[in-house]
């Protein structure tokens, strides 16, 4: 680690950043240039390099230059401005040289980067896992999983899609009438999809997305994170409500960390999730929507208990805030808690236990640096903010969260299973209230992991971006 960076580093982060300098050193020393391309570039260029959150490295043209000496310098201290982060003191000089050569090699021989074909057969702690592949065409950038029961399910596409699954294929009849999504070039479009408790008797989906009033497509265009419900009726989008919009007051323009990912608790409350939209301070402002967890009942109307409730200068319905980007919610099958995953910057994604009314920190607290290697802040921790029960530095980008239930892993029961994007993983944890007393990677490489649910018929159902897929996981 250069000096000069180390000497910019609080105590805390100092000791965190040297602690996994030495282990992804041991890690990583005989890594070649695919391995380290998967574990650390795949997340955001896509496995076969042909893009996904980031820009594809198959092409002609380079923005910054595609010849050796320039992607060296690109990997090494990033791109300014951009999620291009530096990775000088995250890998080794001959790391960093042997992926720039399995990047330069790809452009003529892209059979480098191509994956074991599913159905794979993985060991784990407790079992051997069945990984096959379900649906692979005409999903267009799943985002989020609910099933009615256990013949369909309904899954949301990034660009706009509302897909119906019937007996494991995909409904080739288009569901139409959906609203107007914004903001799809980067981590906004159409996100999460909650079925109403009632949904057997009532029908309502509830969907959330970026939207702009206008309905432009233009970057500088001011959006905000939408919620609303409707029904599907003869693949018609029907009755539609909104349930949470904002004033254009309060839009933001070239908003990113867009959210937006649904729970409904024991009680019937809709619990909903705005990241902080780029907008990093008004996660701590509680009149701005940005940087929040919410909370209402499923009319839309505000729960009298919610922790801001009656205070006419905040949005009533925020349960709690300084969230820098939370797109995972689950609650405990047993204790009832809710547990809350995210994105950090550059190191620091979290797991957090929700609690009414808490401040988890962000920016004033973070155990992550910017993405072009500046400190945000020299704290770790402040008193009257939450503290994470585990953290992971590097960021895997953390994503959707899951508790296993059903009868079909009984040795992963009440176990949470937590996904990353940037990281291609699904990993299993035990959690015991406050604390995580173990994690286990159980797949990583085989896409984004965006979502995942136990299903009607207890397998584990996961959805993939770069490929898209829906994956089906049981244990052999």
């Amino acid at each position: 680690m250069p000096k000069s960076f180390a000497a910019m580093l609080p105590p805390g982060k100092l000791v965190a950043l040297a602690g996994l300098c030495l282990t992804l050193s041991v890690q990583t020393l005989a890594q070649n240039g695919q391995i380290v391309y998967k574990n650390y570039c795949a997340g955001c260029h896509g496995a076969q390099l042909k893009g996904s959150a980031g820009p594809a490295l198959i092409k002609k043209e380079w923005k910054h230059g595609g010849d050796r000496a320039s992607l060296l310098t690109t990997i090494r201290n990033g791109i300014p401005s951009t999620e291009m982060s530096k990775f000088d003191g995250v890998l080794s000089a001959k790391e960093i040289e042997a992926v720039t050569d399995f990047i330069l090699n790809a452009q003529t021989s892209p059979e480098l980067v191509r994956k074991t074909d599913l159905p794979l057969h993985v060991d784990t702690k407790r079992y051997k896992l069945r990984i096959e592949k379900l649906v692979t065409e005409g999903l267009l950038s799943p985002w989020g999983i609910e099933f009615v029961d256990s013949n369909q399910a309904y899954i949301t596409g990034k660009n706009g899609e509302l897909f119906s699954l019937v007996n494991g294929k995909l409904d080739n009849q288009p569901i139409t009438g959906l609203p107007k999504v914004y903001g799809t070039d980067l981590v906004g479009g159409m996100m999460d999809l909650a079925l109403d408790p009632d949904y057997k008797t009532n029908g309502w989906i509830y969907i959330g997305f970026s939207h702009n009033p206008q309905n432009s497509t233009d970057k500088k265009t001011p959006g905000m994170t939408k919620i609303v419900r409707g029904k599907v009726q003869s693949h018609q989008w029907v009755n539609e409500q909104t349930l949470f919009q904002v004033p254009d007051s309060l839009l933001v323009t070239g908003g990113t960390r867009w959210g937006c990912r649904f729970l409904f608790d024991r009680q019937g409350h809709l619990f909903f999730t705005i990241g902080d939209m780029n907008r990093a301070n008004d996660a701590q402002i509680v009149s701005k929507p940005s940087g929040k967890i919410y909370r209402i009942n499923a009319d839309g109307s505000i729960p009298n208990d919610n922790p801001l409730y009656g205070q006419s200068t905040a949005l009533q319905a925020i349960y709690s805030w300084g969230n820098r980007n939370a797109q995972g919610l689950a609650q405990h099958p047993v204790t009832g808690i809710v547990y809350a995953s995210e994105h950090g910057p550059q190191g620091g994604d979290e797991l957090n236990i929700l609690k009414k009314g808490a401040n988890y920190g962000w920016p004033v607290i973070t155990y992550g640096i910017d993405y072009n290697g500046s400190i945000i802040t020299n704290e770790t921790q402040r008193e009257g903010m939450e503290q994470p029960i585990t953290y992971w530095t590097p960021s895997i980008a953390v994503s959707a969260i899951e508790f296993v239930t059903g009868k079909r892993f009984p040795r992963w029961q009440n176990n949470l299973l937590v996904t990353a994007l940037k990281f291609e993983e699904i990993r299993r944890l035990v959690v015991d209230g406050d604390k995580v007393t173990e994690q286990e990677v159980l797949l990583k490489g085989y896409g984004r992991v965006r979502d995942l649910k136990i299903g009607p018929d207890g397998a584990l159902y996961v959805l993939t971006n770069s490929p898209d897929a829906l994956l089906r996981i049981t244990p052999e």
